[in-house]
């Protein structure tokens, strides 16, 4: 497990089995894998695929489901190895919702994940979640 931010680690399916009492939320996004996660963890699980381009809509709904959770404690972000899907949705979650840049962002997770291998076409899709989630927030409520 590797701690990316105060509030957002990465991890594998192990640790996603076993976490920290320290972990209050839990994001899986392990397509092959399923798991049965600590009775005390807050459990969400997005399917993605291993080595495949990343999904912008599958993104966005990660990123979204971080948003409301991440200010609240630590969350642990794992798929099998802990390398390139969770590494992948973390780097999506601090560029659309902290508005921190991609190669800030990718220099962080290197840094502090050793081996991470983002998703390809990673940079093009967390472009694209940007712009649905600037699209999202100018459409008025009730439209």
């Amino acid at each position: 497990m590797h701690m990316i931010t105060e509030n957002l680690l990465v991890g594998s399916i192990d640790d996603a089995q076993e976490p920290p009492a320290v972990v209050g939320t839990l994001l899986f996004v392990a397509e092959e894998f399923t798991i049965r996660p600590a009775e005390w963890v807050d459990y969400h699980r997005i399917p993605l695929r291993e080595f495949a381009k990343a999904d912008p809509t599958k993104l966005m709904e990660a990123v979204q489901w971080l948003e409301s959770r991440v200010s609240k404690g630590r969350t642990l972000v794992c798929c099998r190895a802990g390398m390139g899907r969770s590494v992948s949705v973390v780097m999506a979650y601090l560029c659309c919702v902290e508005g921190r840049t991609y190669d800030d962002v990718l220099k962080l997770v290197m840094a502090r994940r050793p081996g991470a291998m983002p998703l390809p076409n990673l940079q093009v899709a967390i472009e694209q979640v940007r712009q649905l989630r600037r699209i999202s927030k100018s459409v008025p409520s009730g439209s």
